[in-house]
This record gives structure tokens, sequence and C-alpha cells, in this order.
């Protein structure tokens, strides 16, 4: 429930400081938040389910932002990107690649992994512990790099 104080808070600083990227990318997180509360018929999202729809939003916004500047629509990348600053800033704090290579390292050594083929049962782990604090591409980048 914090999350959506915190989100009504920002939103409404938006509104008098007439930032329209920042604004539109709280009503979208309102929006999830509203939504994943209807689907499970829930009164409170637990932190876990808040941290998700935060990172699916962050990643759709630099997605679409990475496919913008593939076509030179320079317009339409910037205010993605800004959208997603602004929902990042709800996110824990993000993990650096040697932080998250050492954590891989010593998942890795847990379960005696040996290459590729056990990248499955890596990863598993790996996203279990690593949930919030990095995202999956990252994880799954350094997974490969260690194991191959």
């Amino acid at each position: 429930m914090s999350l959506e104080k915190d989100v009504m808070t920002q939103m409404k600083a938006a509104m008098k400081a007439k930032d329209a990227a920042a604004l539109e990318a709280l009503r979208a997180v309102k929006s999830a938040i509203l939504l994943a509360k209807t689907e499970n018929s829930q009164q409170d999202l637990s932190e876990e389910q808040e941290i998700k729809i935060l990172q699916k939003l962050v990643k759709q916004r630099k997605d679409s932002a990475i496919l913008y500047r593939e076509q030179n629509r320079e317009d339409l990348a910037e205010p993605e990107e800004k959208q997603a600053e602004v929902i990042a800033q709800f996110l824990p704090e993000q993990l650096s690649e040697a932080e998250i290579e050492a954590k891989v390292e010593e998942i890795i050594s847990q379960t005696g992994a040996e290459g590729m083929k056990d990248m499955g049962k890596v990863m598993g782990l790996a996203s279990k512990e690593l949930a919030g604090k990095a995202d999956g591409k990252t994880i799954s980048m350094v997974v490969k790099k260690k194991l191959a």
C-alpha cells in the first residue's frame, strides 16, 4: 500500500510542476497497480508483486526507447527514457555487474554447476535471490559468461 501512496504523492507533485512525462509514467504505475489488484481481487499487493510490476513497466519503456532510437525517432525515445527513470525511482537499488557476478559465482559453487547444461538450475536460483535487485537480461548474461 505504501507504493500506491508514494505514487499518489509523486503524481500531485508532478501535476503542480506540470511535468507531463513524470505524470504519464506515474499514471501508468497507478493503473498497473489497480489492474493487478483487480486481477488478484486483493486489497494490498505484496512488495514482491509491486517490484515485478515496476520492473515490467521500466523494461517496456526501455525497450520502446531502443526501438525508437533504431528508427531514428529521438523525439519519441527521450520521453520513454524519462518515464523509465521516474518509474525506476520506486525500485530497490540495483546491484552492479560486479556484485551480480559475485552472487552468480556463489550460486554456481553451491549447485556444482558445470557448463551450459546447468544454466537453467543456476538461472532459477539467481533469479530468486536477485529479484528486484537486477534485471533478468543482466543476470542471464552473467550466468552465460560464467558457465561458458
